[in-house]
């Protein structure tokens, strides 16, 4: 089966626009610590210089449980302020799996003001920023943005339409497509079961 799947993939046009060279990593500036339970540590940053939706939506945040690899991806605008991005922040994460330990994130300035800062010592949660230019120690959530980006491109070059539309799919993908590194789809090691899909 390996085999088929590779001389498919091989002569598949689509996977051949959207491919993009992966390199190891250099390797970690500072361990992280292993995440002991699902969404009790969790990485974010943000995809952005996207074609503009009807939305006016140019940007995805990107979340992700460094247990189970699950990830949210959130349609938000560059522009939207701290506030909201605090609002979205409860109603995708906190709601739907409690109050995280830890977050690891980059500098960007939504994730350094004074509100988020504020909010996040207020819930309890110890916010992580990895150092500049050096994305391996939030490599998750850049990981994911790689493989998001890749699958959003297929999706365009398919089917056409805006990004947002295909975002909820991709997300679906993402999350039941199998992991080497936790040998399992995110859904399944959130979930402890397999999820039933179109496919099946």
């Amino acid at each position: 089966m390996k085999t088929d799947i590779a001389i498919y993939v091989s002569k598949c046009l689509t996977c051949a626009k959207v491919k993009a060279e992966h390199q190891r990593p250099s390797g970690l500036l500072v361990q992280p610590e292993i995440p002991q339970w699902k969404w009790e540590n969790i990485t974010m940053d943000f995809f952005t210089k996207l074609p503009k939706s009807s939305q006016g939506h140019d940007t995805i945040w990107v979340i992700v449980d460094r247990h189970t690899k699950s990830a949210i991806f959130t349609p938000m605008r560059k522009t939207d302020s701290t506030k909201k991005l605090a609002r979205m922040y409860i109603k995708e994460v906190v709601t739907r799996h409690g109050i995280p330990v830890s977050i690891i994130c980059d500098r960007d300035p939504k994730f350094v003001s004074h509100f988020w800062r504020s909010l996040q010592k207020a819930l309890g949660t110890s916010l992580d920023m990895s150092t500049a230019y050096h994305p391996q120690t939030d490599g998750q959530s850049e990981r994911t943005i790689q493989t998001l980006e890749d699958m959003l491109r297929a999706c365009v070059i398919d089917f056409r339409n805006g990004w947002v539309r295909h975002l909820p799919l991709v997300k679906f993908s993402y999350n039941n497509s199998y992991h080497a590194s936790i040998k399992a789809a995110p859904f399944e090691a959130l979930y402890s079961r397999k999820c039933r899909s179109p496919v099946c």
